[in-house]
């Protein structure tokens, strides 16, 4: 039996983010019904499961995309440093793809999403 974009999403955001798709529900369900599956459905089941291109890598473009927006995406970014970590990306490659972006989201936004990611990896060592 084939899975559907949502049942393959839910398998995945469930595996990189636990949780998530009930606590977009619990805030947000009442005022935007079915929102929550919507995420599931097009970020992971559409999106961060689509062949062509790995899984790490996609959390690289989409770490690096969310830094250069700047600090307004930081509860994204750090959701996204932590699914990266998850899907295998190191410490290293996410400090590094942050900086990077100093180029194209200029030096407050890459020291924001530093300190976004130096959260994530002290909460995920603290967890360890």
């Amino acid at each position: 039996m084939t899975q559907t974009t949502t049942e393959r999403g839910r398998e995945l955001s469930e595996q990189l983010n636990p949780g998530m798709e009930d606590a977009l529900n619990a805030r947000y369900g009442h005022l935007l019904p079915g929102m929550a599956e919507g995420v599931v459905d097009f970020a992971y089941g559409r999106q961060y499961a689509r062949p062509g291109l790995p899984l790490r890598d996609r959390y690289l473009a989409t770490i690096a995309a969310l830094t250069a927006l700047g600090a307004q995406t930081r509860p994204q970014l750090k959701v996204n440093i932590a699914g990266g970590l998850k899907a295998g990306l190191t410490q290293q490659e996410i400090a590094e793809t942050i900086w990077q972006m100093a180029l194209y989201g200029g030096f407050p936004a890459a020291i924001n999403g530093l300190n976004a990611a130096l959260e994530v990896f002290e909460a995920e060592d603290s967890a360890d």
